[in-house]
């Protein structure tokens, strides 16, 4: 997506492949319609894989993007939906918990965080023999055999917890 379809120029997102036919105009839609804005979307997938895996060139596309998109966002807000909830994530960062170990525990733990209402709070738990993962998700392991979770605030982490204890301290902000 970013090599083909990105205007790293002008920012945000072309909707046809920079290999397709030429056209009198080559559309970039910011507006949301039937459907949501294939830009707004890719905003949002982006800084959401940007902060999982740790990789700022999502991230600075996403920014691109809704740097391209402000003017018409500012004009016509509620036609660019999906283009807001992209620029609200950009501006208050999901908390995102990635626990490793056994499964059962894995488990146990995401359902018991799922439980702690937080509407930003992503929770993605990864057996420990998932082998080459990508970005900074190769780098959240399980330490010695225990299940660990790892709380990152947009691209900021705290150090990784081994109980329960510690992770709910962690989430209720104690």
């Amino acid at each position: 997506m970013l090599a083909r379809f990105e205007d790293r120029e002008g920012g945000a997102f072309f909707f046809t492949a920079d290999d397709h036919e030429t056209l009198i105009h080559r559309p970039k839609p910011l507006a949301d319609e039937a459907v949501p804005s294939g830009n707004g979307i890719a905003a949002f997938a982006l800084q959401r894989l940007g902060f999982l895996l740790g990789e700022t060139r999502y991230l600075d596309a996403a920014e691109r993007t809704l740097r391209a998109s402000w003017q018409a966002i500012s004009e016509y807000p509620h036609g660019h939906v999906s283009l807001l909830s992209a620029l609200e994530e950009y501006l208050v960062h999901p908390e995102i918990i990635v626990i490793r170990g056994d499964s059962a525990e894995i488990a146990r733990w995401q359902h018991t965080a799922a439980r702690l209402y937080a509407p930003r709070r992503l929770v993605f738990g990864i057996s420990p023999d998932a082998v080459d993962l990508p970005g900074a998700l190769a780098d959240r392991t399980a330490i010695d055999g225990e299940t660990v979770a790892y709380r990152c605030l947009g691209t900021h982490c705290e150090m990784p917890v081994t109980t329960w204890e510690a992770l709910a301290a962690q989430l209720s902000g104690e």
